[in-house]
């Protein structure tokens, strides 16, 4: 799904020598690098505050728990995704209410959230799927109108832009606080585990900074309960190398993305393709995700593993129905497009390392299974 190793390989004269320093260094907590990628990563995003973490559930609990809500109070997120953001809304004994996906973009619908609003709920967390922002703009409307604290889920989205008030800016950046990890096979990612909070609240970026080194402003005096969780300094290192090319690489997955819905236009019985917005900036491919029709999935993937092209299902569970929540009752009948997008999506390859006959060859073996399975 991710060749990481031809990334290395294309990266290793400007990686190798910054990962010695540090080694070099021996300042391998909180060394130099830290502070330098916070500061660059930060004005990347044209944001006051960048604080970076352990990993990017870290970055969630650290963003809830600023917020300081308390227990019981809701908090509103998307049925279908990976289960970090509903996991740490419960882990800080909130409760996750979920809304339900755009069936055509797979970010969490608008008018869901308002169905989902009620007297408890205090903060909306969108995650910005497969690399396409959700709709920004009416869901900034939905928390003012509401009052309610917005966190950002940018894991997959980072380098991706939207307007809001006619304004254009970074995601992760629009909200009171934003969300983002760095786990290898990002779009922009370490060699490791690694994650960060963006805000421009100086306050909630004080309270995020505390939180994570143990509650304290000053070492041993712990003003408050916190966790440990910290960027290290060889993975900061390494994300400083990264961020310099993220986007020439989230400019290769667009031409990738775009490759695979030329190879695959005449195949559109049996499959719907991403759409790529007109914008460049408005979706950055984390995935390339299509819906395969009338119920052959399922085989298609098989087929697929004995043409050694890897493929994966994000998500085949919609979050609600996990054990993980069934603490909670949730109506089934209230996440149709997630139940819908859980038994027909299908991830190919996608990274910035993607040959065009790399693209072909898996456009190939798709079209020949449904030459095969034309029934």
């Amino acid at each position: 799904m991710v060749d990481l190793s031809s990334l290395y390989e294309r990266l290793r004269d400007e990686l190798n020598p910054e990962i010695q320093k540090v080694i070099s260094s021996g300042l391998y907590i909180n060394g130099h690098d830290v502070k330098a990628f916070e500061s660059e990563f930060a004005s990347y995003l044209d944001v006051e505050h960048v604080i970076g973490c352990g990993n990017g559930t870290d970055a969630l609990r650290l963003a809830l728990t600023a917020l300081d809500m308390q227990p019981g109070d809701e908090v509103i997120t998307t049925a279908f995704s990976f289960v970090a953001a509903a996991e740490a809304i419960a882990m800080c004994g909130l409760t996750p209410v979920f809304a339900d996906i755009d069936s055509n973009t797979f970010d969490i619908s608008v008018q869901s959230i308002e169905r989902a609003i009620t007297s408890r709920t205090r903060a909306i967390v969108p995650v910005h799927l497969f690399g396409r922002p959700c709709d920004m703009q009416s869901i900034m409307n939905i928390a003012r109108k509401h009052n309610l604290y917005v966190i950002e889920d940018n894991a997959q989205a980072i380098g991706s832009e939207v307007v809001v008030d006619g304004i254009r800016g970074k995601t992760g950046t629009i909200g009171d606080l934003g969300c983002t990890s760095f786990f290898p096979t990002k779009n922009l990612a370490c060699m490791g585990d690694g994650g960060a909070v963006m805000t421009n609240n100086g306050d909630l970026a004080q309270r995020v900074r505390q939180i994570a080194s143990h509650g304290s402003k000053k070492k041993y005096y712990n003003d408050m309960l916190g966790i440990n969780s910290r960027l290290d300094t060889v993975q900061a290192a390494v994300l400083r190398v990264k961020l310099r090319h993220l986007d020439e690489f989230n400019s290769r997955r667009r031409s990738a993305a775009e490759m695979y819905n030329s190879l695959l236009h005449d195949s559109q019985t049996h499959i719907v393709l991403p759409e790529i917005p007109a914008d460049e900036r408005g979706h950055v491919f984390h995935q390339y995700t299509l819906k395969v029709k009338n119920g052959k999935r399922d085989a298609l993937r098989q087929y697929l593993s004995e043409k050694n092209v890897q493929t994966m299902i994000y998500f085949p569970i919609p979050l609600y129905a996990l054990g993980a929540f069934s603490r909670w009752t949730y109506d089934a009948s209230r996440y149709e497009n997630s139940n819908g997008a859980s038994e027909t999506v299908l991830s190919l390859p996608m990274h910035s390392e993607l040959s065009a006959a790399d693209a072909e060859y898996v456009a190939e073996c798709i079209k020949e299974f449904f030459r095969l399975n034309n029934d």
